[in-house]
């Protein structure tokens, strides 16, 4: 479908059916949008997301950066730490996302991309599964796909899976995943990156590899 020429959106949305928080950013002549699900005792407000929302974004693709608990439900994983890794229900809160987006007048007619990180990764894939004639792509930052690995052979959407050179557990997981993923596929690893890509040059490296798969499947680069 060609671009539709609209001026840029940029606003706070709240995601029903219970209200989650979430930040829309719609570049002009957008093909695409893509959804940020962060990794474990993240938000939103994710700092490394957030850089590589607005690489995705100079690329002419929208983005979505919303939270996948509510404020209580926070207060609560802050102390039990369990929410974070509850995969299904982290997923079934990207499929409520995907399907607002689908009803939105602005964004209804793009191309809709998942961006996971650490477990939001997992939960990505997860929905993926759930959704697979409306995800047109995924990536996948240091992510968890291991903890999808029942939905794995039901992806359809392109998945590109980047890992850091130095996170060793998460390679292997990655490597895991992949074997068992049917859907169009790479795996990339960043040399010397850890977990969180906090070294010089780890997370641009990142932000482009992103931004060049979601052109090419949702943007049509």
């Amino acid at each position: 479908m060609p671009n539709v020429t609209r001026e840029q959106i940029e606003r706070a949305v709240r995601i029903p059916p219970i209200g989650l928080e979430g930040d829309l950013v719609v570049p002009e002549n957008s093909a695409g949008i893509v959804v940020f699900a962060h990794g474990s005792g993240s938000s939103r407000q994710s700092s490394r997301n957030r850089y590589v929302a607005g690489a995705l974004r100079q690329g002419s693709l929208g983005t979505l950066l919303m939270d996948l608990l509510t404020r209580d439900e926070e207060a609560v994983d802050l102390r039990t730490a369990h929410l974070r890794f509850d995969i299904p229900l982290l997923a079934e809160r990207l499929v409520h996302a995907t399907d607002w987006l689908l009803a939105q007048p602005e964004t209804r007619e793009l191309k809709i991309g998942y961006f996971g990180a650490s477990t939001g990764g997992g939960a990505a894939l997860v929905a993926a599964a759930r959704r697979p004639g409306r995800v047109g792509a995924i990536v996948s930052r240091g992510g968890r796909p291991d903890l999808a690995k029942a939905s794995l052979a039901e992806v359809r959407a392109p998945t590109l899976l980047i890992v850091g050179g130095d996170d060793v557990p998460v390679i292997e997981m990655n490597r895991s995943a992949y074997q068992d993923l049917t859907c169009e596929k790479e795996m990339q690893i960043v040399p010397g990156a850890s977990h969180l890509f906090e070294e010089p040059g780890a997370l641009e490296q990142v932000a482009d590899l992103a931004r060049r798969w979601f052109e090419r499947h949702l943007g049509g680069v």
